[in-house]
């Protein structure tokens, strides 16, 4: 907007400048050359006089001389009464020129080498015309014109110039408050529900920012009384918990009842982190600081064997690969524990029991990644699948399991794949970055498909969250 306003200004400025310097350069041309001529004129008519007095040679130089033009005039007297014609001074105008003023009786100007000449006819007192010339420079035509254009010029680029200034100063004025706006907008959309806009500039940034305070006002509302809601029915809980918690005591000894009391134990924690989370009077937008986060292999092991009682006893297969030396990434412990359980719960959920499944972890320079495999039909449709929401249309679908996992990664800068394992099944493959940069590429990434033929064949069997 600034820059548009400068060309604008700087078009139409300099439209104008050449409108009325053009016009008034050549009218200064002119006037310099009527002042040149006007000159020659007022020489002429000088000795105009003594011509229709005398003719004689003598006198005629003495008043040629006394007009100090002598160098630049010249005087033609015509033969008559036995007299010879006689040429005073030098002659330019050529022979033709001086017959026709004689002839016609009127003044006339013809160029010669340069400049020009002024041929003014004088009437003698025998009734016969003398004709003067006088000689106009060319020096003295242009004199003054080059100064002259050159204010001109020098005023049309004041004018550009200032013109130019006021029209910046103004995109300033303008453009200022539209710039805080937009660094209000990205700050909002950052998390920084803080963010407000100055409300100045025109009447209509004025409005803008009146409007985006009021929005991000409502926004801050919005997110109160969401995270209220959250923490509110997450304290609902409470009470079945307590219930459960209640009831394990009475389930005795044994894998079965160990199991259970420590899934009731690990719900009451992610029932109060929720709460807590959702009662914080700021959102967590920022990335975790150094030292921060925890070992992706100590937690993998942990949720490996909580789950493998469960696969015990449906008679799975697993492993645990790379898990065996601690792997620091920068995620929160309970939030991978809460994206593994989802990856390895949707492996219980929709493969048939038996069906094999391993978690690996690969440790590079920059990145993390984990790989849940499992030996189950497959995906039909990854993007799908990883689409909020989306769930299979099953009993205790929510369509959320992959989404918490996607956001997970995301939150590093990494992503999130989903492709067929070397089990013949489906592969997710977690790219948790380590320096918080974007990953190589953007968009959705095609499923890897080492098995072609393999998966085509079951993929209309079932579906994966």
């Amino acid at each position: 907007m600034r820059w548009a306003l400068v060309k604008v200004s700087l078009a139409v400025t300099t439209m104008v400048v050449v409108a009325f310097a053009v016009p008034l350069g050549l009218v200064i041309r002119e006037m310099a050359r009527d002042r040149a001529f006007s000159n020659a004129e007022r020489e002429a008519a000088a000795v105009a006089p003594a011509l229709s007095i005398t003719t004689d040679r003598d006198q005629l130089e003495r008043v040629v001389a006394s007009a100090g033009s002598d160098a630049g005039m010249a005087v033609h007297l015509p033969a008559g009464d036995g007299r010879e014609a006689v040429e005073l001074g030098r002659q330019r105008a050529a022979d033709e020129d001086i017959a026709a003023v004689r002839k016609l009786g009127r003044a006339s100007t013809t160029g010669v080498t340069g400049g020009s000449t002024l041929l003014q006819p004088v009437a003698l007192s025998t009734g016969e015309i003398a004709v003067v010339e006088v000689y106009v420079p060319e020096s003295d035509v242009t004199n003054g014109v080059g100064t002259a254009w050159a204010v001109l010029a020098a005023v049309g680029v004041a004018l550009i110039l200032g013109s130019v200034a006021v029209a910046d100063r103004l995109g300033v004025r303008m453009v200022r408050p539209a710039k805080r706006l937009v660094e209000g907008a990205h700050d909002l959309g950052e998390g920084r529900l803080g963010a407000r806009v100055p409300e100045e500039g025109p009447s209509e940034l004025r409005l803008a920012a009146v409007a985006f305070n009021a929005m991000a006002d409502q926004v801050v509302q919005l997110l109160a009384n969401e995270r209220e809601l959250a923490a509110d029915l997450s304290h609902r809980l409470r009470t079945p918990l307590t219930v459960l918690r209640l009831n394990t005591a009475s389930l005795g000894e044994g894998p079965a009842a160990d199991q259970t009391r420590t899934a009731v134990e690990q719900l009451e924690r992610e029932v109060d982190t929720i709460i807590r989370t959702a009662r914080e009077a700021k959102p967590q937008t920022a990335a975790a600081g150094p030292g921060a986060g925890c070992d992706a292999a100590e937690v993998v092991r942990e949720r490996m064997a909580f789950w493998s009682a469960l696969a015990e006893d449906e008679g799975r297969k697993w492993r645990v690969a790379g898990a065996d030396r601690p792997v620091r990434i920068p995620v929160a412990r309970a939030d991978l524990a809460a994206a593994l359980d989802a990856l390895l719960g949707n492996v219980f959920r929709h493969t048939a029991e038996g069906a094999a499944f391993a978690v690996d972890v690969h440790n590079g320079e920059d990145a993390v990644i984990v790989l849940v495999s499992d030996a189950g039909p497959g995906i039909p449709d990854p993007e799908a699948a990883m689409a909020r929401g989306r769930g299979s249309g099953s009993a205790g679908s929510t369509g959320l399991g992959l989404d918490i996992v996607r956001r997970l990664a995301e939150s590093t800068g990494g992503d999130v794949r989903i492709g067929s394992s070397v089990l013949g099944g489906t592969e997710v493959r977690i790219r948790l970055q380590l320096d918080g940069r974007a990953p190589a590429s953007s968009g959705h990434r095609q499923p890897r498909r080492r098995r072609p033929g393999r998966l085509a064949a079951v993929y209309n069997r079932s579906r994966y969250h």
